[in-house]
C-alpha cells in the first residue's frame, strides 16, 4: 500500500428516521400482543376461608425501548444511532400450603431487538440481562430464536424456592433473590446478584440457587447464613451475617467465603439529626496479589466501600435527596489502561459478574427524587468519576392505575470521549440515550 494512501474503517451513515423505525416496531409490536390482553389477568388460585393457605397467579409484561446516539469511534460505536427493544413477560406464581411451608416460582420470555450494527450502544449500559446470571447450579435461561445479533427470545426459570418457617426462623431453599447492603445506587457487600448503577430495568433482581436460613436470637439479634452454589465449589460462595439493632442503630457484621475470596465486612445506618446516613466497608482477601494494586497494606487485600446519606422534606408528596461516595479497590487507577486491566482472565471473570461497579476507583452519585400528585414521580441522579466525567439522568414515572405505569428517563453523558476502542474517561464513553418503558401488571 502507498505510505501516502489514507485509510479509515467504513461507517454507515444511519440517520435518526432509521433508528426510530426500530421503535416503531416496537411500539406496533406492543399494540398487537397487548390488545387482547387489555383485560385483568391475575388469579387468584385457591385460597383458604381464613385466607391463610393460598395460590395465587401474578403476571406482568414490561416493554422498553432504548434510542442511543453515541460518541464519533467507528470501531466501538459502527453506527453513530442505533436503538433496542426488550420485551418481557413474567410469570410468578406464589402458594402457602401451611402455616409452615411456602413456594414461589417465577417464568420470564424476553425478546430483544437491536439495529443493525449498535455495537457496543446495544444497551450494554442500561440492561444487564446478556451475561449468565451468576450462583447457578444450571442456568434455565435458554434460547427459543435467535436471528445473528440483532434478535433473540430466550426463556428463563428465574425463581423455584420453597420457604420453611418454624418459630421465627426461616429456611429457603432453591432459586430466590439475595439483595444485602445499604447502599442506594452503589454497593460494598451486594455480593450475590448485585445492579450497575446506571441499570434501568432494576424491578427483579435475578435469582440464584442457594439455602438461606435466617434466625432470630434476641429481638434485637439475628444470623442470616448463604450457601449459593455454582456450576462447582470453586465459583460458590458460603457466608453468614450478623444483624444488631441498637434503638435507631442498626450494624451488620459479614464472614464468608465468596468464589475464591474471603470476605470480612461491616455496615450501619443511624439517624443524623433529620437525616439519614449509612455505611457499608469490606475488604476482599483475594488469592492472589490483584493485578490492578492492593489496599491497606497487604497485596491480596482489596476494599470495597460506601459512604452515603438520605434527607426527606415534607414538599408535595415527598422530597428524598440522596447523596452516596464509592471506592472500589477492584477498579483502574486510569480508565485508560481498562483494556490491558481487563487482558487478565481474573480481572475480566470479576468485571463480568459484577464486582465492579465501576470501572474506575472512586464515584459519587446524588439522587432527588419528587412525588406529585401521586400520579406522577420525577427523579434525577447524577453520577460522577474524578477524571471530570458522569452522567445525568432524569427520569418520571406516570402511575396510569394499578395495572400500567409509564417510565421515561434519559442519559445525558459527558466526559472526554473514547478513541479506538480505547476509554479516555469513565462515562465519556456511554451514549446519549432516551429511555421509555411501559409496564403493565395483571
Amino acid at each position: 500500500m502507498n505510505e501516502n494512501t489514507s485509510w479509515e474503517p467504513h461507517r454507515s451513515r444511519a440517520t435518526v428516521p432509521r433508528a426510530f423505525r426500530e421503535v416503531l416496531l416496537g411500539l406496533a409490536v406492543v399494540a398487537v400482543v397487548l390488545a387482547p390482553l387489555s383485560t385483568a389477568w391475575a388469579f387468584e388460585l385457591w385460597s383458604s376461608e381464613t385466607g391463610a393457605r393460598y395460590c395465587d397467579l401474578d403476571t406482568s409484561i414490561k416493554w422498553t425501548t432504548l434510542l442511543s446516539h453515541a460518541p464519533e469511534d467507528p470501531l466501538l460505536y459502527p453506527e453513530p444511532w442505533s436503538s433496542t427493544s426488550l420485551w418481557r413477560l413474567r410469570a410468578t406464581l406464589r402458594a402457602r400450603s401451611a402455616k409452615w411451608l411456602s413456594i414461589g416460582v417465577a417464568y420470564e420470555q424476553r425478546a430483544r431487538l437491536v439495529s443493525e450494527d449498535a455495537g457496543a450502544a446495544a444497551g450494554m449500559w442500561v440492561f444487564m440481562d446478556g451475561d449468565d446470571a451468576p450462583y447457578r447450579i444450571r442456568q434455565i435461561d435458554e434460547p427459543i430464536v435467535e436471528i445473528g445479533d440483532s434478535f433473540s427470545y430466550r426463556q428463563e426459570l428465574d425463581r423455584a424456592y420453597a420457604a420453611v418457617s418454624l418459630g421465627g426462623a426461616q429456611v429457603t431453599i432453591g432459586r430466590q433473590a439475595i439483595g444485602w447492603g445499604r447502599g442506594v445506587l452503589f454497593g460494598a457487600v451486594d455480593i450475590f446478584a448485585p445492579f450497575s448503577p446506571l441499570e434501568s430495568d432494576r424491578e427483579w433482581r435475578r435469582g440464584v440457587d442457594a439455602v438461606r436460613a435466617t434466625i432470630p436470637l434476641t429481638d434485637l439479634i439475628s444470623v442470616d447464613a448463604v450457601a449459593a452454589f455454582g456450576e462447582s465449589l470453586e465459583s460458590s460462595s458460603f457466608v453468614g451475617r450478623v444483624t444488631v439493632f441498637a434503638g435507631s442503630v442498626d450494624g451488620e457484621i459479614i464472614v464468608g467465603k465468596r468464589y475464591e475470596d474471603y470476605l470480612y465486612a461491616v455496615t450501619a445506618s443511624l439517624p443524623v439529626l433529620d437525616a439519614e446516613a449509612h455505611g457499608e466497608f469490606a475488604v476482599f482477601q483475594t488469592p492472589d496479589a490483584y493485578p490492578g494494586g492492593s489496599d491497606l497494606g497487604c497485596e491480596d487485600c482489596i476494599v470495597k466501600a460506601v459512604v452515603g446519606g438520605s434527607y426527606s422534606l415534607d414538599l408535595g408528596d415527598g422530597f428524598y435527596l440522596m447523596g452516596e461516595y464509592h471506592y472500589s479497590g477492584f477498579g483502574v487507577d486510569r480508565v485508560e489502561d481498562l483494556v490491558v486491566h481487563l487482558l487478565d482472565p481474573g480481572v475480566f471473570e470479576r468485571y463480568r459478574r459484577g464486582d465492579v461497579q465501576i470501572l474506575g476507583k472512586h464515584a459519587m452519585a446524588l439522587q432527588a427524587t419528587y412525588g406529585l400528585g401521586g400520579t406522577l414521580s420525577s427523579s434525577c441522579s447524577w453520577i460522577a468519576g474524578p477524571d471530570g466525567s458522569g452522567v445525568i439522568n432524569p427520569s418520571s414515572t406516570w402511575v396510569f392505575s394499578d395495572n400500567v405505569n409509564l417510565l421515561a428517563s434519559a442519559y445525558f453523558p459527558y466526559g472526554a470521549p473514547p478513541d479506538g476502542m480505547k476509554l479516555n474517561s469513565e462515562y465519556g464513553a456511554v451514549p446519549a440515550s432516551a429511555l421509555i418503558q411501559i409496564n403493565f401488571y395483571y
